[in-house]
């Protein structure tokens, strides 16, 4: 149990839940939910340790930065000398950790200089919100401890709020399972010029990881502990230090900076709110989102404001990049209704189709609508999950996917009419999740073809989840028949870039021919453009 210094942070996570949530939530549970450990002050911190206790490099995970201000961005590192076990092999000490950023990668040129702590409670992950930069510029950053120094990563900040601004690069990356596959496309990211990377769900899977790592068959057993679904707070930790010692995924880090959002498989598959896949007790499912949402903040570049409160955390987020554009991040999952029909793909039904059916909640829906009304951008952007347009079936049968935006059809009229009113007229809608390359058409009905279109979806497939894949799946034509605002559908792994300025908007989606073993090289699967005020997808 926490001791004295921690019962103010317990009695403020307590206070953020409704009271007919916090009933339904068992005492031992509350305790396990809201005292996954903040780190303590006076005489209950964890005392600080000295760096000579660190007896092999500490940065195995490298470094990250992301959510870039106009003055500030976000820089992270977790000190893990055994990244592979829950506490990264460190001792259970507060360790004070430097950190500089430089205008050149040879740092002849620092212009700030900091410490920050890596706490015990915190796995030793060092969130360092560094401000006083310039807009607009890149830099370079690193971080030490004791005799120990980081790999350089490369980051830029956003150009000054009201700036014009001539054009922007940002990629698209999600869906990286990684025992389905090696992460090439993450290699020849790091190798593109890109302002940012948006991750958009599921950088972390929970389902267990075999000594092979599966499809990767490495001779070189893994931990058996990684062999089982992730359940508690030490699962969740040693999963990502699986995941981010990944090289490929460290380059792209080190080379860009990102801005992440998560979808399901970060906690559990297809969870809905405080509702699980399974049935378990709701305070069983609490603890369990505690742990994952904990893990989620301690291994992201995201800031203070997003640190969680047990089973809490505030994750949609508004970003702008000078006048050119205004990026809305949405979180899909931790608001939502329960998922109609008892979830997958079913017929549409009076359940699905009942206003009371809301995908962001209601509050986030009013935040985003409010956002735009107020927005002065040329582009509004919304990185978020789960596919936004109408999906039917290929196979005819008339069902549509019940986790997706097609399952809270009146959420999205909402959303589409909160657009309308607000006068806008660029609206782009990011999306990962399915594992394909979508290219979609948002129209104001989807059952009628030659309605307005409101504005584009740009799916981007996965890192490695679903394998290989293939370039035309088996209902390639069906889908495209069925539905004719889907423009483009590829069905290889891979990445995408999107390109805007005041003309309008490129959209490349790239792939690479297999995940199965490593080295594949990188091609074209088809490139888009949008013009700036009539939108629609047209081949470039």
């Amino acid at each position: 149990m926490p001791g004295p210094s921690n019962t103010p942070d317990l009695r403020g996570a307590v206070r953020g839940l409704d009271r007919r949530r916090f009933l339904t939530v068992s005492a031992a549970a509350t305790a396990l939910a809201f005292t996954t450990g903040l780190p303590r002050t006076g005489a209950f911190a964890a005392p600080a340790g000295s760096p000579s206790a660190i007896t092999s490099d500490p940065f195995t995970l490298a470094v990250a930065s992301g959510d870039p201000l106009p003055d500030s961005v976000l820089l992270w590192t977790r000190l893990a000398p055994l990244p592979l076990e829950p506490t990264g092999g460190m001792p259970p000490s507060r360790f004070d950790v430097d950190w500089e950023v430089s205008r050149d990668a040879t740092f002849t040129r620092v212009v700030r200089r900091g410490t920050a702590s890596a706490h015990t409670e915190f796995n030793h992950s060092v969130h360092a919100e560094v401000r006083g930069l310039d807009a607009a510029t890149e830099y370079f950053y690193r971080f030490r401890v004791g005799q120990w120094i980081s790999p350089v990563g490369r980051t830029r900040t956003a150009p000054a709020v009201g700036a014009a601004v001539s054009s922007l690069t940002f990629a698209l990356a999600s869906c990286q399972r990684y025992d389905q596959g090696y992460y090439t496309a993450y290699k020849h990211l790091a190798g593109e010029d890109v302002d940012a990377v948006f991750h958009l769900g599921d950088y972390l899977y929970e389902y267990a990881v075999n000594a092979s790592a599966g499809a990767r068959a490495y001779t070189q057993p893994l931990p058996a502990h990684l062999n089982h679904e992730t359940v508690t707070l030490d699962d969740y930790r040693a999963r990502y230090g699986l995941y981010k010692s990944d090289p490929d995924q460290i380059a792209a880090h080190l080379a860009h900076p990102f801005i992440v959002t998560w979808d399901d498989h970060e906690t559990e598959n297809n969870y809905a709110a405080d509702t699980p896949e399974n049935s378990v007790p709701p305070e069983e499912f609490l603890v369990r989102r505690a742990a994952a949402y904990r893990a989620y903040w301690e291994n992201q570049p995201l800031r203070m404001p997003q640190q969680p409160s047990g089973p809490d955390l505030r994750l949609y987020r508004r970003l702008q990049w000078g006048r050119l554009a205004q990026f809305d991040i949405l979180d899909t999952r931790q608001y939502r209704t329960n998922q109609a029909n008892g979830d997958g793909w079913k017929v549409p039904s009076a359940e699905s189709e009942a206003e009371l059916m809301t995908l962001p909640g209601n509050e986030q829906e009013q935040w985003l609508i409010d956002g735009w009304r107020r927005s002065s951008a040329l582009w509004n952007v919304v990185p978020q999950q789960v596919t936004f347009s109408r999906r039917d079936n290929p196979s005819g049968d008339g069902t549509r996917s019940m986790d997706s935006w097609d399952g809270y059809p009146a959420s999205r009229r909402r959303i589409l009419e909160g657009w309308k009113a607000s006068e806008q007229s660029n609206l782009m809608v990011l999306t990962g999740d399915v594992h394909v390359h979508y290219g979609l058409n948002i129209h104001d009905d989807f059952d009628d073809p030659s309605s307005r279109i409101m504005g584009t979806e740009i799916v981007t497939s996965s890192i490695t989840s679903g394998g290989n894949g293939a370039e035309r799946p088996a209902n390639w034509a069906a889908y495209l028949e069925r539905n004719p605002h889907m423009k483009f559908y590829n069905g290889l792994r891979g990445y995408t870039t999107v390109s805007l300025d005041a003309t309008g908007a490129e959209i490349t989606y790239k792939n690479v021919p297999y995940v199965s073993t490593p080295g594949a090289p990188l091609t074209i699967g088809g490139r888009f453009f949008t013009e700036s005020g009539k939108p629609g997808l047209v081949p470039a």
